[in-house]
């Protein structure tokens, strides 16, 4: 192992180690979700890799700052502030909940006292946006033969705009390339509300819109949690040494080639159609045969 990527590692390992309360990174969370610590865990259990920075999944509402400030929210960048963060899909409320009218509209701070005003742009003019943002990870690599790894892996996972940087050659003259594993297709933004002169955050969506963006950033997670197994799966695979047992667990979620009851029975039922067309067609082409049989004339056959 390259002595600057094995420091960096180091480095990593002794951060990841500390007490949770201690730990923060730059993500907007600050700390790694529960939805990716085995898929973290596998990546620093593999010598020529080392997470850096990751986040699972992000629903999450950002109020824009104005000109002359720059807040943001635990491990932020700057430039707004964070109303609302979630790293799991919102629970949807009872039809019959109290307040079920408002819940979204509540839940993310929003002032309705009266009502769903006029749409109004300005431009100095403050907006909140809701948001989804799928897995981003940053994984710290030993060789550009580790990244070239990562890569295949991400891209078959369904994670198309990873990439990686630091392919430059170190002091030592090693080098140890960054890999960005992400997917943009899955991201949304939806200005959902604004600022007005009394500084009061008021919708400009209502509730029953709010409700859809949400059930879409549901349905999304689910999207991008299918995507992160796959996408350990095939990194483990990547990185098995020869002589591993290579044949995956029976029924085992997330390795290459493991399908759910509901694509397994739509693949079934595809299979099954294919075989009655096929025997359709065979039949078809035997009757078209003995038709043609029975059109001879036996006179010439036997004169």
């Amino acid at each position: 192992m390259a002595s600057a990527f094995a420091a960096k590692k180091l480095r990593i390992l002794q951060q990841l180690a500390q007490p949770a309360a201690e730990y923060s990174d730059a993500s907007p969370k600050g700390s790694i979700d529960e939805g990716i610590r085995t898929l973290i865990d596998d990546i620093n259990a593999i010598e020529g890799l080392g997470r850096k920075r990751a986040a699972a999944t992000d629903a999450s509402e950002p109020r824009e700052a104005p000109a002359e400030t720059n807040m943001a929210g635990p491990g932020g960048k700057g430039g707004g502030q964070w109303l609302f963060v979630s790293h799991e899909p919102v629970p949807m409320p009872a039809a019959d909940a109290e307040q079920a009218g408002q819940h979204f509209t509540s839940l993310f701070g929003l002032d309705a006292a009266k009502g769903v005003p006029p749409a109004q742009h300005a431009a100095a003019q403050r907006h909140v946006h809701l948001k989804f943002e799928a897995m981003i990870l940053h994984l710290l690599t030993a060789s550009l033969a580790d990244a070239q790894k990562v890569l295949s892996a991400a891209l078959q996972a369904g994670f198309r705009e990873s990439g990686a940087v630091g392919l430059q050659a170190n002091t030592d003259g090693s080098v140890t390339p960054m890999v960005a594993v992400r997917s943009i297709g899955l991201t949304f933004d939806s200005i959902i509300a604004r600022e007005d002169d009394d500084g009061r955050i008021v919708p400009v969506v209502s509730e029953d819109y709010l409700r859809s963006l949400v059930e879409l950033a549901s349905e999304r997670f689910a999207v991008n949690t299918e995507r992160i197994e796959r996408f350990r799966a095939h990194l483990v695979a990547q990185f098995r040494q020869p002589g591993e047992d290579t044949k995956p667990p029976k029924g085992k979620k997330g390795y290459p080639g493991w399908e759910d009851a509901a694509a397994r029975r739509e693949r079934k039922r595809a299979e099954g159609l294919e075989n009655q067309r096929l025997k359709a067609l065979n039949t078809t082409q035997s009757d078209s045969t003995a038709s043609s049989n029975d059109g001879i004339d036996l006179e010439s056959v036997f004169s």
